[in-house]
């Protein structure tokens, strides 16, 4: 079979297993160009390691930390006339590549919020891995069964009390146009908490205490995006937002309790990149379109294995001049949030329109991204060959 994208708005239907690799490939070498991350885990599970920030945790702490990994996803698999989600790809080449330099991979490929893939994963940490020093939470899902009550919540991606317009991209034309995003019911808040909050990641943390698989100053961090002015109607004073109050919430309860094994929990809140969950909110491809214009041109641009081995070595095991907020969170999002950064991109969105879009900003690069999530646009990668999809890509 020949692979080529097939694009339905913002999602891709078809995925190339080599390109996944490459892009794999791309990750680790980054992390072993820039060295070992001093102190880091050595036993880590990783609960969302598919893609973004959550493959880039897993890359980084293999290959910078030595460390063994468990990563815990839900992706298709391959058929024989239909190719696996990406995630899939990824973690397999991840595998491939760590046991190449006798580093310990196994994943877990199913519904992280159920109890049955948590259960699965004590088994697997208790009878091959032991006790875990780093739980990354970087979990992204439209929706979620809630394990006790087996009731569906699905989140949404709208205001609070009022409509909002705004400018938005369509990624398929390459037309900027206004978008109207009415309020979100309380129905819609609560369940938007319920996928996008804290619980889901206590109850991780609660399994693992139980099953005495967190060792001695364990710590685990959840990522999160703020954002600025321009995404805050649909970030900050919306139904995402209140799922974020509820991971501070949650990270504090954490906190307390792995404070108590000489531990920790952290929140850190990451710059704003192209992945399958961006790529669905209303004005984020607008926005990072213009942001990357802004921020590559100043040379400052960094993708999701930058931001990760950034946040790993100098902050989180690093522990020197630790970039915290008032809430205690980690901003890897401060090179984003630089005034001059964020004055320039609202000038840019204030101008921008579909004549004058491939001008003022690098939307070019937003598509080239786009398509690397599913592994495609890796020059090393021939797209004319004929892939047998049920075959191991060596």
């Amino acid at each position: 079979m020949i692979i080529k994208p097939k694009i339905r708005g913002f999602i891709c239907t078809t995925a190339h297993p080599l390109g996944c690799k490459a892009s794999v490939k791309q990750q680790i070498d980054y992390v072993k160009k820039h060295g070992p991350i001093a102190n880091g885990p050595k036993k880590v599970l990783v609960i969302g390691s598919s893609t973004g920030y959550g493959l880039a945790s897993r890359i980084s702490v293999a290959f910078g930390c030595k460390a063994s990994t468990v990563g815990v996803f839900f992706e298709k698999e391959p058929e024989a006339t239909r190719t696996a989600s990406p995630g899939w790809y990824n973690n397999s080449a991840f595998e491939e590549a760590a046991k190449a330099e006798n580093l310990y991979a196994k994943s877990i490929n199913g519904d992280a919020f159920s109890d049955g893939i948590k259960a699965e994963t004590l088994k697997l940490l208790l009878e091959e891995v032991g006790p875990v020093d780093l739980v990354v939470y970087s979990l992204a899902s439209p929706r979620r069964t809630h394990p006790k009550t087996g009731y569906i919540a699905k989140s949404v991606l709208k205001p609070i009390n009022q409509s909002v317009t705004s400018k938005t991209l369509d990624t398929d034309k390459g037309e900027v146009k206004n978008i109207v995003l009415e309020p979100a019911t309380e129905e819609e808040i609560s369940d938007t908490v319920s996928v996008m909050g804290g619980e889901d990641w206590e109850l991780w943390i609660d399994a693992l205490e139980e099953a005495d698989l967190l060792a001695p100053g364990c710590q685990t961090i959840a990522y999160t995006y703020l954002g600025e002015k321009l995404t805050w109607p649909i970030y900050g004073k919306a139904a995402i937002g209140k799922a974020k109050e509820d991971l501070n919430r949650a990270v504090h309860s954490l906190d307390s309790r792995l404070q108590a094994r000489q531990g920790g929990a952290y929140i850190a809140s990451m710059k704003a990149i192209v992945t399958q969950a961006s790529s669905a909110i209303p004005i984020m491809p607008l926005y990072i379109s213009l942001l990357y214009k802004v921020m590559k041109d100043k040379g400052v641009h960094e993708g999701a294995i930058e931001q990760v081995y950034r946040l790993l070595s100098t902050q989180l095991y690093g522990k020197k001049l630790l970039n915290l907020d008032e809430a205690g969170r980690f901003r890897l999002d401060d090179l984003e949030l630089r005034p001059e950064i964020q004055s320039q991109v609202e000038n840019l969105w204030n101008d921008v329109n579909t004549d004058n879009l491939k001008e003022l900003s690098d939307f070019q690069g937003y598509q080239a991204d786009f398509l690397k999530l599913f592994g495609f646009g890796f020059p090393s990668v021939n797209y004319e060959e004929d892939i047998d999809l049920m075959a191991k890509h060596n």
